[in-house]
């Protein structure tokens, strides 16, 4: 794993103050030749421990399914797995960050202008995030004010093998807060660097972030990088400083403009509930009506606890 030195050279491509109208720009045009296949969704709020859960239901995941079944079949046909990102849909293309990063829009996006910042060359998604992503994350953040997470390997709820990290802009919800564990956020209580929220009984670690004292992308990516060996040792997932490229274990990562949260993985999905980085941000997803009443009747922080490691 690179480290946060700061003699590595500034890669970022992307023009200033541009991001934003490319996506636009982008998602107009994806939609009108049908490349951008957005599914609906109706919504209700559960709340628990102060904090409003924003739970989806996805009514259509019919097109989705089958796209997954293609690219199974293609895979299958040609002995290796089938790769949405090399090469990318071009229609589907927002525009290049670094030497080392692209942006493209979530084909089967659930919440608009959902970015994805993928790797321009194959590099496996669990492996451990490095300095170049994390300047990637933060040339997006610092034009988009949203949250960044990264799925770390299949069971933290990864699709794609091809490493990406993901960016929803603010607000998550329709009303309301920005993002749902805002209140959760605010009552954590910090020894050092590292943060824990009490009503999280489940293993985590947080961290406050400074984007503002940061001179570049590259510079914020030094900081962050640290932070996240911060976060791995704290829950176990890095016991001495890295050697391996690849992780120890599958794990969610969120992160803001101001914190980062860590939460290591024990399973993909709980009462037929699958969950990734977003569940942990407060935002989760049931396939139908008969799933919203599982969640109602286990509780949302029940599902997040039993997908999560233990203390």
């Amino acid at each position: 794993m690179p480290d946060g030195k700061r003699t590595a050279r500034e890669t970022v491509i992307l023009e200033s103050g541009t991001l934003w109208s490319k996506v636009t720009e982008r998602t107009e045009h994806a939609l009108r030749c049908g490349a951008l296949q957005p599914i609906s969704t109706e919504y209700e709020f559960v709340e628990q421990s102060g904090i409003r859960f924003l739970v989806r239901i996805l009514s259509n995941l019919v097109r989705k399914d089958e796209a997954h079944k293609k690219q199974e079949k293609e895979g299958n046909s040609s002995k290796k797995e089938f790769n949405p990102f090399l090469p990318y849909e071009e229609d589907l293309f927002v525009t290049d960050i670094s030497e080392t990063h692209l942006c493209l829009l979530n084909k089967f996006n659930v919440v608009d202008h959902h970015l994805l910042i993928v790797t321009r060359e194959f590099e496996e998604q669990d492996n451990w995030l490095n300095i170049r992503d994390f300047e990637a994350m933060w040339a997006c953040l610092a034009e988009i004010d949203g949250l960044a997470f990264y799925n770390g390997g299949k069971v933290a709820g990864a699709s794609q093998r091809h490493k990406h990290l993901q960016l929803v802009p603010f607000p998550l919800t329709p009303e309301g807060l920005k993002i749902p564990i805002e209140p959760a956020i605010t009552s954590a209580r910090f020894r050092d660097a590292v943060g824990t929220i009490p009503d999280f009984k489940f293993k985590h670690a947080l961290v406050q972030l400074d984007s503002h004292s940061a001179e570049s992308p590259l510079d914020a990516a030094a900081g962050t990088l640290k932070l996240y060996h911060t976060l791995l040792r704290a829950v176990g997932l890095l016991e001495k400083e890295a050697i391996a490229l690849q992780q120890s274990a599958p794990y969610n990562l969120l992160a803001t403009r101001q914190w980062m949260l860590i939460v290591p993985r024990s399973q993909e999905d709980f009462a037929s509930i699958s969950v990734n980085s977003l569940g942990f941000a407060g935002a989760l997803l049931v396939r139908n009506q008969q799933q919203m009443q599982i969640l109602k009747e286990q509780s949302p922080i029940t599902i997040l606890q039993n997908v999560a490691q233990s203390h």
